[in-house]
């Protein structure tokens, strides 16, 4: 039997759901299938960044996210004996939601389903394994093992988000590029009895006798990473025993319950090609990361905005299929930039030698000395994004726009999908774009925010993609046009393809 849809996820996670909530919303036919019978019960990421909320709150889910997170505003590297390495202050953001937030990820997961179900352009197939797939000018076919039989699914295109271990990349063929970080930790999950007891901001505690990571969670949730030693094995640190010697220094015994315990290596990897014709990777297919930085879920989630809109856009012939070149050439540096900082924080806190981790100590406390008192910032910073979908060059392009928020109303829930012209100018039409003239009513309360936004880049206009990145800011009369040509001659470049 075969069935037709406009794309194909394969994988269920928080990647897939995402991806398929958003195609839904724009009325893309959408089976996202996984192999699993539902979802994996027991927490793995444990944090997400304002501009991922963000994402969640375009597929109609924030509130049910954030309901079970809990937001967390200082995030310390300390020493054996406690001293401040480095602190990472957050405060606000420009999307409006906290910065960094702290989830159980069987939640997050939860609340997108149910959010999938209310989707009519949406089949969620669960204990669907992906055999193989075959493409052709008319784009994919998909075999999988199901709970009866084999079938056949045909899709114009396909994408997967199936994980570390993806069988869409396995069958892609594509290489991957080890940045030479592999480390093994066991994490330790725990339900929280009495709160008081615990930290209430997160910890990398860079001992080398045992690096440890201490945080926050959501629902409730508290975490332990503890890296193993060379002479460590995993039977050995998983044995119960052991993991209440690890915990007494915390002093938590009948402050939390075990539910979880497993050891993981940390990776950094990135798959070195993302688009095969009509199939995609996403997620942790993509990409692997350390946890130090938290942003492993994060960056899976921003493939899907990325890819979520291009795909409709492509699908409903607003672009041409070129676009979709430009889904690589936007994430793949950003990911890297991203591993990259993880990294700088894991080596950091990775050093079981005592010397090197003397001589780290003396240089990053001699630093946090010489600077100025710690800055509360909006999150950790990311270079924008850049490629043939931006009008590089011109104030922003490639940036987060910001959302303002009045009287509780966020702008984002008001305005609608985009992409957006928010202009001072006058402007007579623009296919395709949703404008917001300042002096509309429907911009309301926000028309300062935007006008202030505007001033200090010296812009009359901003032209802001349904990703909610600033595709270029300047006049109208250069933006709607240069718009319309990103869209139907992006001439994309593929990162990895034979010709690049």
């Amino acid at each position: 039997m075969s069935h037709s849809f406009d794309v194909i996820i394969v994988g269920a996670g928080p990647t897939g759901v995402v991806l398929a909530a958003l195609l839904g919303q724009a009325g893309v036919r959408t089976l996202v299938s996984d192999r699993a019978d539902g979802i994996y019960p027991l927490p793995r990421a444990a944090h997400i960044d304002h501009e991922t909320v963000r994402v969640f709150q375009q597929a109609g889910v924030a509130d049910a996210v954030m309901g079970a997170s809990r937001p967390v505003a200082q995030y310390d590297f300390l020493t054996a004996d406690r001293q401040v390495l480095m602190r990472f202050l957050t405060r606000g953001s420009p999307s409006g939601w906290p910065a960094a937030n702290m989830i159980h990820q069987p939640t997050v997961e939860a609340a997108v389903r149910d959010r999938l179900r209310t989707l009519d352009s949406v089949d969620l197939r669960s204990s669907w394994e992906l055999l193989d797939y075959a493409t052709g000018e008319a784009g994919v076919v998909a075999r999988f093992q199901t709970p009866d039989g084999e079938r056949s699914v045909r899709g114009r295109y396909l994408v997967g988000a199936d994980g570390a271990s993806s069988r869409v990349r396995q069958l892609s063929g594509t290489d991957v590029e080890d940045l030479e970080f592999d480390e093994p930790w066991l994490v330790i999950d725990t339900l929280v009895l009495d709160p008081a007891r615990l930290p209430d901001i997160n910890l990398q505690i860079c001992d080398p006798d045992r690096p440890t990571t201490c945080v926050v969670m959501g629902s409730g949730r508290h975490r332990w990473e503890f890296m193993l030693r060379p002479d460590e094995r995993p039977e050995q640190v998983l044995d119960d025993a052991f993991i209440a010697t690890l915990l007494k220094p915390w002093n938590v015994e009948g402050a939390v319950r075990l539910e979880r315990k497993a050891v993981y290596r940390f990776h950094a990897l990135i798959a070195r090609q993302w688009r095969f014709g009509p199939v995609f990777l996403a997620g942790d297919a993509a990409h692997q990361m350390p946890p130090f930085a938290g942003q492993g879920m994060c960056a899976g989630v921003r493939d899907a905005a990325n890819l979520a809109w291009k795909l409709a856009a492509v699908l409903t012939e607003e672009a041409d299929d070129d676009l979709l070149d430009s889904y690589q050439v936007e994430r793949q540096p950003h990911v890297r930039s991203i591993i990259e900082l993880a990294l700088m924080m894991g080596r950091t806190v990775c050093i079981l030698d005592a010397a090197a981790a003397a001589q780290r100590d003396v240089a990053l406390l001699a630093q946090r000395a010489a600077a100025p008192p710690d800055a509360v910032g909006e999150g950790l910073a990311f270079p924008p994004l850049g490629g043939p979908a931006f009008l590089c060059g011109t104030p922003a392009a490639g940036e987060v726009f910001i959302q303002p928020w009045s009287s509780g109303r966020r702008w984002d829930d008001q305005a609608g999908d985009g992409p957006w012209l928010i202009t001072t100018e006058a402007v007579d039409s623009a296919p395709g774009l949703c404008v917001f003239h300042l002096a509309d009513p429907a911009v309301g309360e926000f028309a300062a925010a935007f006008r202030t936004w505007l001033e200090r880049r010296g812009a009359a206009s901003v032209l802001v993609r349904p990703d909610r990145y600033v595709f270029g800011a300047g006049h109208a009369d250069e933006l709607i046009p240069a718009w319309e040509k990103a869209l139907r001659s992006t001439q994309g470049q593929r990162v990895g393809s034979p010709d690049s």
